[in-house]
């Protein structure tokens, strides 16, 4: 993961203001957050674009292989190059991709038919090798494959036509066709994938998919460039823009500047300090939208004083998340009570259900000192120091540590962050060894598949990658398993609400802030969806010109 830098000075003097904030209860000197209208897309706009100059905030993407893609950047240039199956719409709801239909003939059978018609950028037709291919590569574990739980209860994928494939399960997967919307349903051309080996998705390596824009070049250090696919087969999405190019910049001041001056044309995940500068601005417009992240702390063993679910629900109580939401978001997030924002199941047939779990859970507490001393004794743990990690240089991450230090100190506990370097931050998810010494981390995460039972296993699941408390609740585990085979989305929802009653109550994570996503657009243009979906969704090819400025 890559994080924006700022300076020593300017990281000082924002520590004692947040800090005096935190302590006092006062406001920030910062301008006030203003409104925030949420909105999924933005206006319409028709005109042709000559070329598009886009910024990855969380910097140059390590690869664009679909079957690795995890994280921001990646995500941001790889859903308009590569396709998937199933579309996912701005409002989080999916639809047909370069899978017309899907359906099951039994429980544990899913066939999937393919659209006929589609070509790869080489002009080669699509068919189902090259699906069969996508997806069987990520089984092996040679590949990385960034989502492998998907394959948790598949038996076979075998391509039963020329333009169909049918999957074959050994107990009932409903969740499958979601997985689907992101990098694990993309479809790579077969021959290329053996020809480019481990160097796919690299700037070596290259792609070869059939989205609506081609890679052409990768520049490392410096761009990424992608041009239309003239032979697209969406004739409703063809791009009106001849060419994107993706710039790194990481820096928020930089990234101000290039934004304000025209030099950069648009971004996604604009930082607060940005936000600021940029929501008055006659450059261009700031909107914001729904979201499917969230922000949280989390331990990183068993060992860790916050496993202890008395000191994670102490730290819960001296964290004031209105004064969090106001200085450090700007306004622009929402308090939630669980991991899971509400834009994942919201447009469910079953949201009704999904809701009414939610609203049973307790509420998101106020400030309690009283209440978080009392744990603390309760807790009486032998080690008050806790090291947190977080992004170097990320500034919410910071602020939000910060008003975390502060109201710690008042009930016994010192907070300890620790600010690690881009690759430590990226493999501290990976590498057991990068977790020692630390006792937690910020971790801001989202749910890229519209159910929430994908992400409730990533810290429920034995053996998870991501269960580092080794967190056991076999009535959990059961409950998720029978929502994952459930034929009725009504049930599904039914029994992932009592999953959550239970998990939720038990796993010593620190829910903090789901902010909202913002992106700037340049006056020159419009069309991008501004909500989160636009992680897995072609983005760029709704973008158009606005008549204003130069195309």
């Amino acid at each position: 993961m890559h994080a924006p830098r700022t300076t020593t000075a300017a990281l000082a003097s924002l520590t004692c203001a947040l800090a005096l904030s935190a302590c006092s209860g006062g406001g920030s000197a910062a301008k006030a957050p203003q409104e925030v209208k949420l909105t999924t897309t933005t206006p319409a706009a028709g005109k042709p674009l000559d070329s598009v100059t886009w910024n990855l905030t969380t910097g140059e993407p390590t690869t664009l292989d679909p079957a690795r893609v995890g994280d921001y950047s990646p995500s941001t240039v790889g859903s308009n190059l590569c396709e998937p199956l199933v579309r996912l719409k701005a409002d989080y709801s999916y639809k047909p991709g370069l899978a017309t239909s899907w359906h099951r003939p039994d429980s544990r059978t899913l066939v999937l038919e393919l659209r006929k018609g589609v070509t790869f950028w080489n002009g080669r037709p699509m068919t189902s090798k090259d699906v069969v291919a996508s997806l069987l590569r990520q089984r092996d574990p040679a590949t990385q494959a960034v989502t492998p739980q998907a394959f948790t209860a598949v038996s076979t994928i075998k391509a039963t036509g020329k333009h169909q494939v049918t999957v074959r399960f050994k107990a009932s997967d409903q969740l499958f066709v979601k997985y689907l919307i992101g990098g694990f349903g993309q479809v790579s051309e077969a021959s290329y994938l053996r020809k480019a080996g481990k160097a796919y998705g690299t700037a070596k390596g290259g792609l070869m998919c059939t989205g609506p824009f081609e890679l052409t070049r990768w520049e490392s250090g410096e761009s990424i460039t992608a041009v239309r696919n003239d032979a697209y087969w969406d004739t409703s999405l063809r791009p009106k823009a001849k060419k994107l190019t993706f710039k790194f910049i990481t820096d928020q001041s930089t990234l101000t500047s290039a934004l304000l001056s025209g030099q950069i044309d648009g971004s996604y995940e604009i930082p607060s300090t940005t936000a600021r500068a940029l929501r008055d601005s006659k450059a261009g417009h700031l909107y914001y939208g729904p979201s499917a992240q969230t922000a949280y702390l989390y331990p990183t063993s068993g060992a860790s004083p916050l496993a202890d679910r008395r000191i994670a629900r102490a730290l819960s109580l001296v964290l004031d998340r209105d004064a969090l939401i106001r200085n450090v978001y700007d306004g622009a997030a929402q308090k939630l009570k669980t991991v899971i924002p509400s834009m994942v199941w919201k447009n469910s047939k079953a949201a009704d259900v999904y809701a009414k779990a939610y609203d049973r859970l307790p509420a998101v507490p106020a400030v309690d000192l009283a209440g978080a001393r009392k744990l603390v004794g309760e807790a009486a743990p032998k080690q008050r120091t806790i090291s947190i990690a977080m992004p170097a240089g990320d500034q919410q991450s910071l602020q939000t540590l910060t008003f975390l230090q502060a109201g710690a100190k008042k009930i016994g506990l010192k907070v300890d962050i620790r600010q690690l370097q881009p690759t430590q931050m990226s493999s501290l998810f990976y590498d057991p060894s990068v977790r020692k010494g630390l006792d937690a981390t910020v971790v801001v995460g989202y749910v890229e598949i519209p159910d929430p039972v994908t992400y409730a296993e990533l810290f429920t699941a034995p053996g998870s990658p991501l269960n580092w408390i080794n967190y056991r609740n076999p009535k959990v585990t059961s409950l998720l398993e029978r929502a994952k085979a459930a034929e009725s989305v009504e049930e599904n929802a039914k029994l992932f609400g009592q999953a959550q009653a239970l998990y939720s109550d038990e796993l010593p994570i620190v829910p903090l802030a789901c902010p909202y996503e913002r992106v700037f657009l340049n006056k020159r243009l419009s069309g991008a969806p501004a909500s989160f979906a636009y992680i897995n969704m072609p983005w760029a090819a709704h973008l158009g010109g606005t008549g204003e400025g130069s195309s």
